[in-house]
């Protein structure tokens, strides 16, 4: 017999019967980010995109995907939401938008689907209406931030990647590289210093995020992750190569 619960004694898909289970409180947050040019940003801040309010449209689109989840999404249940909210977050410092959606229910089964899709056809809507600006920009960082309710109980997303919330963190592969936040320089320095010069450098020398990554070969998730603190290191390959990619030495990215 199979362990999935998607799948039957043969192997086949199939919906979950969750008809013995009794209805409880469920929710479920999700994320994803976009980033985009300087002036697509600016026209957003400003509200000045050629088709109209993006980020009203983005949010309208957000919250009707959640509601047609079990229209896209084969075995996902069709459920009675009670509550959805998608907020748009601008960012400067990345030129990125971060998207947040919160779903809510009382039903048999959880609403992470519902929110993974909301944030997924909300950037999609928003890719819409800036591409007239910029056609480059990108999305990813699509994931579950949390989730509460049901037998499964609570999730919420490790602030150190790769680690259990419960657990000491212990260094990753991608973790025990270089923390350049104590490293860049001889002595101690304040935590998240070397967060805040590396973001300095990004600034000063005009790099995108998204437009460094590709140069460099690594995923801008990466950086994205360092600046808003959801990692607290750079694998040292990583730092090496935003290093060549900028043409400067790796420890001067965090003086």
């Amino acid at each position: 017999m199979s362990k999935l619960s998607h799948l039957d004694e043969k192997g086949a898909a199939r919906m979950v019967d969750v008809s013995a289970k009794g209805p409880t409180e469920r929710e479920a947050v999700a994320e994803a980010i976009m980033t985009l040019s300087a002036d697509a940003l600016s026209a957003l801040a400003e509200g000045t995109v050629p088709k109209g309010d993006a980020l009203a449209v983005a949010r309208v689109a957000g919250i009707m995907a959640a509601k047609k989840t079990a229209d896209l999404i084969p075995l996902c249940h069709p459920l009675p939401l009670s509550a959805v909210n998608v907020e748009l977050e601008l960012v400067q410092d990345t030129a990125s938008v971060v998207i947040r959606a919160t779903v809510k229910t009382v039903a048999k089964t959880g609403v992470e689907m519902e929110a993974l899709t909301a944030v997924t056809i909300a950037a999609l809507a928003l890719y819409d209406m800036v591409k007239a600006i910029d056609k480059s920009a990108t999305i990813e960082g699509v994931r579950l931030i949390s989730k509460s309710g049901g037998k499964s109980g609570g999730f919420r997303v490790p602030e150190n990647t790769g680690s259990k919330a419960s657990d000491t963190p212990r260094p990753t592969r991608q973790q025990a590289g270089v923390l350049m936040d104590a490293a860049a320089a001889g002595s101690p320095r304040k935590p998240g210093a070397g967060r805040e010069a590396f973001r300095a450098f990004m600034l000063a020398n005009r790099l995108r995020a998204s437009a460094w990554a590709s140069e460099a070969g690594v995923s801008p998730s990466q950086i994205y992750a360092y600046l808003t603190g959801r990692v607290h290191a750079l694998p040292t390959e990583v730092v090496e190569k935003l290093a060549r990619a900028a043409r400067v030495r790796p420890e001067d990215i965090f003086r």
